[in-house]
């Protein structure tokens, strides 16, 4: 039976053969069109060596991998509901698209998530809220020993370097955030033309490549640094210990994706892969961690020094903390990436099982500065799957000043969740250099839509704010925020998760056993764990 559909094709062909042989040139060109190739397309299969499946069912076997090809839009458009897609469900795509579009939001007939399922969440109104003129809240980055502290947004665009993104997308990005008045990182790729093109305000991302300022052999070059980091578009600098779509792992851009424009924005030859390690060369403890922070910061002239990670081994961080004590020297900010994954691509196990998740790793951090007395010098910002003013609000909520989103304004510009970044057939012209896929992306019309679902989304989040009582983010607590358990049970965050109060950790005979115990474990010389 299997092979029933090939031999089909081969009598098309035959019949085809001898329709020609008698002269009926209608029919047998018809039937040789459709028999012939098919005929010898099972042949293939029949003889090829790799495939099983095609072997033992020539022809008809393909229908299998044709079927599996669309199996993702399938899904998508005809199966999905609207709260069950992943990595963003549909809902939230929604919002983002209608937003950026400038259409109406709002939801009618109430909401479609299940309120008394398990991990549903809510925040608390008051019944004296006033909304009726919410302040839109902007938060100022930079401590005493910074002298060109930064008003940002509550909500800018996260690290996407120009090369997983294209030029239009860039340009797009960087003119919507000139638009609407915040903050665009540039990823660890550098800055490029595309992103100096329109003058939006930059977070210059400065990884372990090194890239922009970048010495022959790969080593960091102070001044070319210096040369790029005073220029008036850049507004902060966060060193990139480590990302949440691939914590620990580094990165590599093949040869064959490095362009003439990438290339001389990362300073890297083309015709060789472009390298991340894994870890900085720069530093190798923690105290040399924050002098290097003094350097960037001098060589800046004053501008805000941060640095970000996805957090991992939890001593890790509380070294820094101690670093940060024993030289007085304090970063202006901390950026926490979820180890939930991100725009950049990666092995599936690293998205999925490794790296600290957003929230557990901003209540970690948050805890750790506080106890070690740090907080008040820095800002704590906070990004991983953020596309909504709830999403601000919670994470403002739990520790964070302001938060990054990376896919949520790939939304904006368009981005339809194929998941397909890292091929460079992007449908929509975001992740790819071929010219023909970018010329998809208008930037003048991106740049209007990212710029509107930034000011819709900032808007939502002071109408959550006013609407719970709060003047100002710094009023937002742990107590607004509640996490159904069960159908009978919920939560708040302030009761689910330890809380430290300030310099508890430098004290004795502490209440958080964990804490005290990681922080024990922690040096300022080294990163490696010490007996406690």
């Amino acid at each position: 039976m299997r092979y029933i559909p090939w031999f089909i094709t081969i009598l098309l062909a035959l019949v085809g053969g001898l329709a020609l042989v008698m002269g009926d040139f209608a029919w047998a060109t018809t039937l040789l069109i459709v028999g012939l190739p098919l005929a010898l397309l099972g042949l293939y299969d029949f003889i090829q060596p790799n495939h099983s499946l095609m072997r033992v069912y020539p022809v008809i076997g393909r229908l299998r991998y044709l079927a599996e090809s669309v199996r993702m839009q399938i899904q998508q458009y005809f199966v999905e509901s609207d709260t069950g897609g992943t990595p963003f469900s549909r809902i939230h795509r929604s919002v983002v698209y209608q937003r950026a579009k400038g259409d109406e939001d709002d939801e009618p007939f109430g909401t479609e998530l299940n309120t008394y399922a398990e991990d549903y969440e809510w925040l608390n109104h008051s019944i004296v809220a006033d909304v009726s003129h919410p302040k839109i809240p902007r938060v100022m980055i930079g401590n005493s020993q910074c002298s060109q502290p930064y008003e940002a947004s509550v909500f800018n665009i996260s690290a996407m370097s120009y090369g997983s993104l294209g030029a239009h997308a860039i340009e797009a990005l960087n003119k919507g955030a000139a638009d609407g008045g915040f903050a665009h990182d540039t990823g660890e790729g550098a800055i490029s033309e595309f992103h100096e093109k329109h003058n939006g305000d930059l977070i210059w991302e400065i990884g372990t490549g090194y890239f922009g300022c970048r010495l022959p052999d790969g080593g960091f070059d102070a001044e070319m640094f210096a040369k790029t980091a005073k220029h008036p578009q850049v507004k902060m600098i966060e060193i990139k210990l480590s990302q949440g779509a691939k914590p620990g792992h580094g990165g590599l851009l093949p040869a064959a994706k490095i362009t003439k424009e990438i290339s001389e924005a990362r300073g890297v030859p083309m015709g060789k892969d472009c390298v991340s390690p894994a870890a900085h060369r720069e530093f190798k403890t923690p105290i040399e961690l924050m002098d290097f922070i003094v350097r960037l910061r001098e060589l800046s002239e004053g501008k805000p020094i941060g640095f970000k990670l996805c957090v991992g081994h939890r001593w890790e961080f509380m070294a820094i903390c101690k670093a940060m004590l024993e030289t007085g020297v304090r970063p202006d900010f901390i950026v926490v990436d979820g180890g939930e994954g991100g725009t950049g691509a990666a092995p599936p196990e690293f998205p999925s099982h490794i790296g600290t998740p957003l929230r557990d790793g901003l209540l970690f951090v948050r805890n750790a500065l506080v106890g070690a007395g740090l907080k008040d010098d820095i800002k704590l910002g906070a990004s991983g799957k953020v596309t909504t003013g709830f999403g601000i609000a919670a994470n403002i909520a739990l520790g964070a000043d302001w938060c990054n989103s990376a896919r949520g304004f790939m939304f904006a510009l368009g981005c339809l969740q194929s998941q397909t970044c890292h091929t460079g057939d992007c449908p929509t012209g975001i992740t790819t250099h071929d010219p023909l896929r970018q010329r998809g992306l208008n930037v003048d019309d991106k740049a209007k839509r990212v710029a509107n679902y930034h000011k819709a989304t900032v808007e939502s989040f002071a109408e959550i704010l006013a609407a719970t009582g709060a003047d100002t983010v710094d009023e937002l607590q742990p107590c607004h925020l509640f996490r159904r358990k069960s159908v009978h049970h919920a939560e708040s965050w302030e009761r689910l998760y330890p809380w430290l109060s300030k310099g508890e950790l430098l004290k004795t005979g502490g209440k958080h056993a964990i804490y005290e115990e990681d922080w024990k474990e922690a040096r300022a010389d080294t990163f490696a764990p010490q007996p406690a």
